[in-house]
């Protein structure tokens, strides 16, 4: 592997605290929902004298917000004040495709306050000459890095999240197992159609229930299959989630996580370094890369969800940090090109299904990247640097708007 040849250190992309990474949050979506529910609170704080408000959404926002209920979501911030939504679905701001701009207006209708803010991905906000660098803790952004660093130091990929981020980031680790284990277990048990107007049936109960009365394959890939539909159905239905690293992709790693937990009685100990691992992992593909559907399309969702849940499984079945990376790779590298065509603007078709696929194609990966001796032709950094440049490739239709793909050929009967 040429990983001394591939460092590529770009200045002042070092990354950000997983804390960034991992949110707990309503769903249906962390860019959608709760990006411009947490941009809302934030500007009300800075407006206490307002009379009433404006918010101008473009973009993404503007095609699919009323399906990821983000006028809903603004608007309960600002209540009982009034609040006009506009809504910009052919104009994209500078920075991003989800951009906002709020306004605060007095009783003469003078406004008061303006502030241009973007909600790029998996929960997080920011501002166009957004100079903040406070929560930059990790001082590597590439995965060949962190390789060379465990090479020279004997240590694992989770071992940095510890060094940089302290000994308390596991308590937070835990709130967000936590989490992620609730959500499971509350979509298990739920059964019903899901809001939206698709008519979309839950299937997690029902999967559970069928893998329970079967063996060997079928029940553990029904057991996985549950597991992601039960979290992805409850994002879909607006319930309490982890991103991971987005609501659209939130089901992929828990139902790794705890599939391997129920079938291997791995430790939450493990479990807890699985996640710091798969952290790093989508660190680095939201540092150098995206992880908003609106800018990459769902490759950049699901895809880094899959190479996130390779690369834990891959850890917590006794893989060197080399077998890692290569797990993570390849479940990138299957994903590159994948849209994000959500039909009627919901997080629900393809969604829920592409978080099953995604969690078994973890495994997969993980097994293939155990079986060799970790050595590959392609790097992890090469194929986020793909992935990147894919999703700029990709028209404007396929990146989360529900002008294309699945969207506009899929016909309600």
């Amino acid at each position: 592997m040429r990983w001394r040849n591939l460092i590529k250190i770009i200045k002042g992309l070092n990354m950000k605290s997983l804390k960034e990474l991992y949110r707990i949050g309503l769903g249906p979506s962390s860019s959608h929902t709760i990006g411009p529910y947490n941009a809302a609170l934030i500007f009300k704080e800075k407006t206490f004298d307002a009379y009433k408000y404006r918010v101008i959404l473009y973009g993404s926002l503007a095609a699919t917000g009323k399906g990821h209920l983000t006028d809903y979501v603004i608007k309960t911030i600002f209540n009982p004040l009034s609040c006009e939504i506009i809504w910009k679905k052919e104009k994209e701001l500078p920075l991003h495709p989800n951009g906002m701009i709020f306004e605060a207006y007095n009783e003469n209708g003078r406004i008061l306050k303006e502030w241009t803010v973007y909600s790029v991905g998996g929960g997080s906000l920011r501002e166009i000459c957004d100079e903040n660098k406070s929560n930059n803790v990790y001082p590597s952004s590439t995965m060949t890095e962190l390789l060379i660093m465990c090479e020279n130091e004997g240590k694992s990929l989770w071992n940095y999240v510890e060094d940089y981020e302290g000994e308390e980031i596991w308590n937070f680790m835990a709130e967000i197992l936590e989490v992620m284990k609730k959500s499971i277990e509350r979509g298990i048990e739920k059964e019903g159609v899901l809001l939206g107007g698709l008519n979309l049936r839950r299937k997690a109960s029902q999967y559970y229930i069928k893998a329970m009365q079967t063996h060997k394959f079928f029940k553990e890939t029904g057991t996985l299959f549950s597991y992601a539909l039960a979290v992805a159905e409850e994002n879909a239905s607006g319930n309490l989630i982890v991103t991971a690293p987005t609501c659209g992709s939130a089901g992929v790693l828990p139902a790794v996580l705890f599939f391997i937990q129920d079938y291997y009685e791995v430790t939450n100990e493990k479990l807890l370094r699985a996640i710091a691992t798969a952290g790093m992992i989508g660190n680095i593909v939201k540092n150098r890369a995206s992880i908003s559907g609106a800018e990459v399309g769902c490759q950049g969702e699901i895809g880094t969800a899959c190479a996130m849940a390779a690369g834990a499984a891959a850890q917590l079945m006794g893989g060197t940090h080399y077998q890692i990376e290569y797990a993570a790779e390849m479940g990138m590298e299957h994903h590159l090109g994948l849209t994000c065509d959500l039909i009627m603007g919901l997080v629900q078709i393809p969604c829920i299904e592409r978080n099953a696929i995604a969690a078994v194609s973890a495994m997969d990966c993980a097994s293939f990247a155990l079986l060799s001796d970790g050595r590959h032709m392609v790097s992890f950094d090469e194929v986020v640097e793909t992935m990147a440049q894919t999703g700029k490739d990709l028209k404007r239709h396929y990146r989360e708007t529900s002008e294309g793909g699945l969207a506009v050929c899929y016909k309600k009967g």
